[in-house]
């Protein structure tokens, strides 16, 4: 079957033009483009399937595992080969066809999923033979069915310690005789001591790959045992190796109802029930590892709490959760049962740990955890499906519903305490800064005068920054029912991102106001950022967050904030655009200023003189603050400052609709006399409010160019000679504000302008 498997590899290059495809793939991979390959079938790379980097290549991949990704039946074992793999019938069996080989668990099974593997036909005394049917009910395991499973190396670690160690493997595994199994069990334990208590050349090799010999060796040996034990004649084993290895193996006998076995640090307890839930009727074993020098494979690994205990955590202490660092308190031990399926059982199984002299400290919690196997042949530890019953100085107890390896740790957690000073300031910030941004949005909605693009730009921002805010107040604790804490999350996740888009399309009007000051035709910049307003401010902002949510919607919300996980870096999915945004707006302040500097060589020396001069000064300052170039404070809050910086970050930023309202209303003399118009409305009687309105209207036409002088952008001059001439105050007003991203639109008028002789 390798040939044409050989001609296809052969003829795929050659369909596409050589253009097309890229000349540098490895050995066991085709082209998929000019810039990408595909592995073979059976094989992968580091990067997946498909790889674009001339330095991955591809490797085997080992469906047998551990841990296997293919299932061959009952009475077979999986032979891994390169780019393959089939199913072999164990010693003693054949399939009903008389084949030994396949390739499928479906080939060992009918359509009622009953086994068809049958024994090898054996002389009787009366020299008769006969054979029988397997059937799920009633298995024959002879002696002849036991066999000593593949167990193959970790692929790509280089370690001599471990050759030998597989040797060893090899060498029992071709020597194996079911009727000494007892002496094989205790050689493979043996030499997993032996292996453990010295791991030489293994010490010097990374976290990440001792990590994945780890797994192999705790996934192997239990695999192992299981398929071997059930040869075991008598009811019990126990093998306790120099190095501190323990062995228990147990085997049903009628009228067990409890099962316990003891070893010097850990003690398993539970029902036999468990053990006959997948219906085998073959013998029911149970066994029970410890391994103490696992933990020098083990150093350093992570911990996954799950997100239901991290939140118990946060309520019962209010502190925020950092990433864990755990140290192990017990040795690492393997439970295993004849039933192959343990992940969820029907009853609790209970392990008692002893350690050495513990006390928790305020930020350390004691878990119970099991090691969790990865699809990279690594793992983790992992708090699913195991609770800690009780923890006292020198003994835990603990209760899991599933088999695999465990063991005790005690995490240390870097907390980060929840600050009531910090709590208040953003609540009462955030308040004032809602009112404020109420306030600003009815001024630009409802003051038609002063309505423009710039106007336009401060609306919609004032809009999201507040629906934010108040969303953020009233929903970012709401974490009871995660479903619409997720939603509180993503909801937060646009509003803001929409926040920030505004402010880059603030800053970009500003920048090409200031570009475009001696031209006198301002109408091409309005009618851009009319084109570009809402598909930008809403549209932009909107899909990065379907991406986000479409690649990784569980990680929207935590156990403890409805915001975004940060975990696998998915947080950048918001501080990615915003570092972005307050990056961009930094380069056109820059380009502004340059700007403004050349224009203002040309502008009368004595117009610095004025006395507004620190005012139009205090407001170009401030518009660093609305357009979010303070937020970069928030990315500064590490090391020594962090504290200082986290205060300064909250009390700017928890501002920020507070400086809109104050630049962009209070301080700008066209919106402070309409609100001496409206104030004025209130307290007139509705008879004079009506003939306030008829007046105006009757003099609408003869007022029409003073109130356009009032409300709107005065246009820059120009004289014959085509060079720039201020209009006194109202030009510096244009060059300081563009110098600080001042919206010319509100700060050209001053009740002290007046005309240059």
């Amino acid at each position: 079957s390798g040939a044409p498997g050989l001609l296809t590899v052969a003829f795929v290059p050659t369909v596409s033009a050589p253009t097309d495809c890229a000349p540098w793939c490895p050995l066991k991979s085709t082209c998929v483009n000019a810039t990408a390959c595909r592995c073979s079938p059976g094989f992968s790379s580091l990067s997946g399937e498909i790889f674009t980097s001339r330095l991955d290549s591809c490797h085997d991949i080992n469906e047998c595992g551990p841990p296997p990704t293919v299932s061959c039946g009952k009475l077979a074992d999986c032979q891994n080969t390169e780019g393959s793999y089939y199913c072999m019938c164990i010693p003693g069996y054949v399939l009903a066809s008389g084949e030994t080989m396949f390739m499928d668990e479906s080939e060992n099974t009918d359509h009622l999923g009953i086994y068809l593997a049958l024994p090898i036909p054996r002389p009787l005394p009366s020299t008769h033979t006969h054979t029988e049917i397997l059937t799920p009910s009633e298995p024959p395991l002879s002696p002849a069915g036991i066999f000593f499973p593949t167990w193959t190396p970790p692929r790509g670690i280089k370690s001599q310690t471990l050759s030998r160690f597989f040797q060893r493997v090899q060498d029992l595994h071709r020597e194996f005789k079911p009727d000494f199994v007892q002496n094989t069990i205790q050689d493979l334990i043996q030499g997993v001591d032996e292996l453990l208590e010295t791991p030489e050349d293994l010490k010097a090799l990374p976290r990440s790959e001792q990590h994945r010999v780890a797994t192999n060796l705790l996934t192997g040996l239990e695999n192992s045992l299981r398929n071997m034990s059930q040869a075991l004649s008598n009811g019990t084993l126990t093998f306790n190796a120099s190095a501190g290895t323990d062995l228990s193996l147990k085997l049903w006998e009628q009228g067990d109802r409890n099962v316990i076995l003891s070893q010097n640090q850990v003690k398993m307890m539970l029902n036999w029930d468990v053990v006959h839930d997948s219906g085998d009727s073959g013998p029911s074993v149970v066994g029970l590892i410890s391994t103490p020098g696992m933990g020098k494979l083990l150093a350093e690994a992570p911990l996954v709490v799950e997100p239901e205990k991290q939140a118990v955590l946060h309520e019962a202490h209010k502190i925020s959760l950092q990433e864990p660092s755990p140290v192990l308190l017990s040795d690492v031990i393997s439970a295993f049962m004849s039933n192959k399926v343990t992940q969820n059982l029907s009853s609790p199984v209970t392990f008692i740990f002893s350690h050495h002299v513990m006390t928790a400290g305020p930020t350390q919690k004691v878990f119970c955890v099991f090691w969790e196997h990865s699809q990279d042949g690594s793992g983790h530890w992992s708090t699913r499906g195991c609770t800690m019953v009780n923890s006292r100085d020198t003994s835990t107890t603990c209760q899991c519903t599933h088999l695999s390896s465990f063991a005790v740790l005690m995490a240390h957690y870097d907390v980060q305490e929840d600050d009531p000073v910090l709590a208040v300031i953003t609540y009462m910030g955030l308040s004032l800064s809602l009112l404020c941004l109420l306030l600003a949005a009815l001024t630009f909605l409802l003051c038609k005068a002063i309505q423009n693009t710039s106007t336009s730009l401060h609306l919609q921002l004032s809009i999201c920054l507040f629906l934010a805010h108040l969303l953020f107040l009233i929903a970012i604790d709401q974490t009871k029912i995660k479903v619409l804490c997720s939603i509180i999350a993503g909801a937060l996740h646009y509003l803001y991102l929409a926040s920030f888009t505004w402010m880059l399309l603030e800053a970009l009007h500003l920048f090409l106001t200031a570009r475009n000051l001696k031209v006198i035709n301002y109408s091409s910049v309005s009618m851009l950022m009319k084109k570009l307003m809402f598909p930008v401010g809403y549209g932009v902002p909107a899909v990065i967050v379907a991406i986000s949510a479409a690649s990784r919607p569980h990680l929207y919300g935590t156990p403890t904030r409805c915001w975004l996980h940060t975990d696998k870096g998915f947080i950048w999915t918001f501080l990615g655009p915003i570092c972005t945004i307050f990056s961009i707006n930094l380069a056109f302040f820059l380009m502004t200023f340059w700007i403004v500097k050349k224009n203002l060589s040309s502008l009368n020396r004595d117009v610095s003189t004025l006395r507004n001069t620190r005012m139009l000064t205090f407001k170009a300052t401030a518009q660093l603050f609305i357009l979010g170039c303070t937020w970069c404070l928030g990315v500064l809050q590490v090391g020594p400052a962090a504290h200082i910086m986290a205060y300064l970050f909250t009390i700017i930023n928890s501002l920020q609709g507070v400086f809109i309202f104050l630049v962009y209303c209070l301080l700008s003399h066209q919106v402070r006399e309409q609100y001496k118009k409206w104030f004025k409305g209130v307290r007139k009687t509705k008879a004079e409010s009506e003939q306030y309105t008829l007046s105006s209207g009757t003099m609408s036409n003869a007022s029409k160019h003073s109130v356009v002088r009032f409300c709107s952008v005065p246009r820059a001059l120009t004289n014959p000679l085509g060079k720039f001439v201020p209009t006194s105050l109202d030009n510096l007003y244009i060059a300081v504000s563009a110098l600080g991203w001042l919206t010319l639109g509100f700060l050209l008028e001053s009740p002290e302008s007046t005309s240059l002789s």
